[in-house]
């Protein structure tokens, strides 16, 4: 059981461990409507941000699965995370003991296919670890190209809900084979 994040590779990406760098390009993010609007609705502030990427970076030591923090190859630029979760999250129907498949990029980065490229090297390595072949997402209902990119790598609808007073829908991956 990994008790960090291994590194991964893309052509354009590395997907790897948080580093303390990582806070200013992580908290400039979180300042910016674009990113948030459906994270919550609004700015955090550098504690907040930084209690995330705690968060996310502790969940290997739990888990064995947790966050990356997404680097672009070509500027060195921490450009946003992706990963795995177990939040235990108040919701209903619940998420049970399933991976929560999660992303979020930089506004900047949007419309070039890193997300794409980040979440599949991440369901790739998710493929080959977990010995269960399910994972789960939470998207809000509203962020139609986040759920435009869940389709696109095989997840499909079983639920709409609401989480936080936001209407939100659950979304199954099955490993293939």
């Amino acid at each position: 059981m990994p008790t960090q994040a291994p590194l991964l590779e893309t052509p354009r990406l590395l997907l790897r461990g948080y580093q303390p760098r990582d806070l200013s390009a992580m908290l400039a993010m979180w300042q910016q409507p674009q990113f948030y609007q459906y994270l919550g609705g609004q700015p955090l502030p550098e504690s907040e941000v930084w209690t995330r990427m705690l968060r996310s970076a502790g969940l290997w030591a739990v888990c064995g699965f947790g966050y990356w923090a997404v680097e672009e190859k070509a500027s060195g630029e921490c450009i946003g995370a992706v990963g795995f979760a177990d939040f235990r999250r108040a919701i209903s129907p619940a998420l049970g003991d399933w991976p929560e498949a999660g992303w979020v990029l930089a506004p900047h980065c949007h419309g070039r296919g890193y997300a794409a490229e980040a979440v599949g090297a991440a369901l790739a390595w998710a493929d080959g670890y977990f010995a269960r072949p399910r994972t789960v997402c939470l998207i809000d209902a509203l962020n139609e190209p986040s759920l435009r990119l869940a389709g696109k790598l095989g997840y499909a609808e079983y639920a709409r809900t609401e989480f936080g007073g936001t209407p939100v829908v659950l979304l199954e991956r099955f490993a293939p084979g």
